[in-house]
């Protein structure tokens, strides 16, 4: 059996509400206890006002997508741009959406895939693309 191809324009999405228990988890596996993350009096000095959660928990969203949906199981990242472009609050639903770009290495099963996570106001809150391997 051959590999998949994907067609260029076909995407996928994940939502997730974010949370407080997010937030200390990513916190506890990653290392990055940034009191702009998890200590409220001193994130209301920042420029935010209040706690955000991590850029790289928002796109690790990003991820379940790929590796759950498209291109799906077996998925291997290659390569990741991200721009973050808006906080995303405790609280937020964010929508990680990944979109087929181009097919870079059929035989290889290469796809350069656009990645973005929207708010639930429909705000882009990070952008960029995915270089992946397809089995």
């Amino acid at each position: 059996m051959g590999k998949q191809i994907l067609e260029i324009g076909r995407t996928a999405s994940f939502a997730k509400t974010i949370t407080e228990y997010d937030i200390y988890t990513f916190a506890g596996v990653t290392g990055d206890f940034n009191s702009v993350h998890i200590n409220e009096e001193e994130a209301k000095k920042s420029a935010f006002g209040r706690r955000i959660a991590h850029g790289m928990l928002t796109g690790g969203l990003i991820s379940a997508v790929l590796g759950n949906k498209l291109p799906g199981e077996g998925t291997v990242y290659l390569e990741q741009n991200l721009r973050f472009t808006a906080p995303v609050y405790i609280g937020d639903t964010c929508t990680a959406s990944v979109t087929v770009m181009d097919v870079l290495n059929q035989e290889k099963g290469i796809y350069r895939l656009e990645t973005k996570v929207a708010n639930q106001n429909g705000q882009t809150v990070l952008e960029g693309y995915a270089v992946v391997k397809y089995k």
